[in-house]
């Protein structure tokens, strides 16, 4: 009797992925975004990833030095009358739905436990390609990047500034760590004046803004008793990294930690192989943490207009 293939394992394939990114040292993740004509991967309708697949697909184009922010699937890319150039390695993405219990079409990659007895929540995989992996595209699939922006040193960044300050967060600019206090509900960060880079100033910020998100009061995260280099501390590291980059995205900022060592990154392994959902979860609580901080930062801003 022939053996049957086994089924592709996403998780299992982009946890991996992730560790080996990791193991080498060096976060893509963290480097200037300079894609054209947007901050952030886009679908062939322009419709903006958001997630996982956005840091994943950010990953995968900064590793492959692509130039266009658009990823489509072989059927849409046929459908513009183009071609994937031969050779060409697609890249896997995930989406998540539910389906009924019993139901026959329920042969699904990976299913999750649910307090509703009605549905079964699942995720499956797909696989896309850059714009640059297909022939025959449009030129608005080949967008013009922008002219890097330059900034003065060690001074404040308008925009940047007066958006994380409306979102209304306590924070005292002194000493030279960055922390999160929730005792106090309080951040701390050096001053701007201590940063070369005043991006990396608001990077902090950001990170720190993540931890903020955290307490019951806001968003209720919680991986258990975290303490300094367990695996709850590292997912919730994982959690405010992954709102940093998504932030960042909108306010043109890259990740930035004030230590990257190895401690920090063995954090992550640790908490990857001990669960291959994990990088999934966070990657959903981060995009939570920051669409929390967004509305929150609107909310801040719509007050002071007033």
């Amino acid at each position: 009797m022939a053996r049957s293939k086994p089924r592709f394992d996403a998780a299992a394939s982009i946890t991996n992925e992730l560790i080996e990114i990791i193991d080498r040292g060096v976060l893509p993740w963290r480097k200037p975004w300079r894609v054209g004509g947007s901050s952030v991967p886009l679908r062939q309708n322009g419709e903006p990833y958001q997630g996982i697949n956005n840091f994943l697909l950010t990953i995968r184009t900064m590793m492959a030095g692509y130039s266009s922010p658009y990823w489509m699937t072989l059927r849409q890319a046929n459908a513009l009358d183009a071609k994937i150039i031969k050779g060409s390695k697609s890249s896997v993405v995930v989406y998540y739905g539910t389906t009924e219990r019993g139901s026959e079409d329920g042969a699904h990659e990976d299913e999750a436990d649910t307090d509703d007895p009605k549905t079964i929540p699942f995720m499956k995989s797909y696989r896309v390609f850059n714009a640059e992996q297909i022939e025959g595209l449009d030129a608005r699939f080949h967008p013009e990047p922008p002219d890097a922006r330059e900034y003065p040193e060690r001074a404040p960044i308008p925009h940047m500034q007066a958006f994380l300050e409306a979102v209304g967060a306590t924070v005292s600019f002194s000493g030279r760590e960055a922390c999160y206090v929730p005792a106090l509900d309080k951040i701390y960060l050096p001053p701007i004046e201590l940063f070369e880079n005043p991006l990396n100033f608001y990077a902090v910020w950001g990170h720190e803004l993540g931890h903020w998100t955290k307490p019951r009061h806001r968003l209720n995260r919680s991986y258990g008793d975290a303490r300094f280099g367990n695996t709850a501390y590292a997912r919730e590291e994982i959690v405010a990294e992954l709102c940093t980059v998504f932030l960042g995205q909108k306010l043109g900022f890259s990740a930035h930690t004030l230590e990257l060592n190895a401690a920090y990154l063995d954090n992550w392994v640790r908490a990857l192989r001990s669960d291959k959902r994990a990088i999934f979860k966070h990657a959903a609580d981060a995009q939570r943490a920051c669409d929390y901080l967004v509305a929150a930062s609107k909310a801040g801003q719509g007050e002071q207009a007033a």
